[in-house]
């Protein structure tokens, strides 16, 4: 079995609190990993959060779907908006990619708390993460 980091949640708030964060108009997080740390941000920087149900892995991480597919309507236009998108992790960048082909119109800044995106919280962590608010 392989060992996680343990991340707690004050370490993650300071480093987000310490990140130089773009001017947005709203939030979007990718429910459900991304919406904790969706929250977080958009409480941070006083606008609104949009959640984007998309989903790719199961509860044990495991890829359950050829791609990750969108399970609800997209819940705004984002048309002309200044939009920052909010995962936990991405590896390989599809759930990232496929999110932003539902916010064409968008100016688009990625975030997460580790893998590859515009920002990055922890770029130094490489293994998984046993987060905070997830109950296994």
């Amino acid at each position: 079995m392989s060992t996680k980091v343990r991340l707690e949640f004050h370490t993650i708030s300071a480093r987000m609190r310490a990140l130089q964060l773009p001017e947005v108009d709203v939030v979007v997080g990718i429910a459900r990993g991304g919406i904790v740390p969706a929250c977080m941000v958009a409480h941070q920087l006083g606008v609104p959060l949009v959640l984007l149900h998309l989903n790719y892995r199961d509860d044990h991480n495991r890829p359950q779907r050829p791609q990750p597919q969108l399970l609800g309507p997209i819940p705004f236009d984002p048309t002309g908006k200044r939009v920052l998108l909010v995962d936990d992790v991405s590896v390989t960048g599809a759930t990232l990619g496929v999110a932003r082909s539902y916010l064409k119109g968008a100016t688009l800044t990625t975030l997460t708390l580790k893998g590859k995106a515009d920002l990055v919280l922890f770029p130094e962590v490489r293994d998984c993460v046993d987060w905070p608010w997830r109950a296994e």
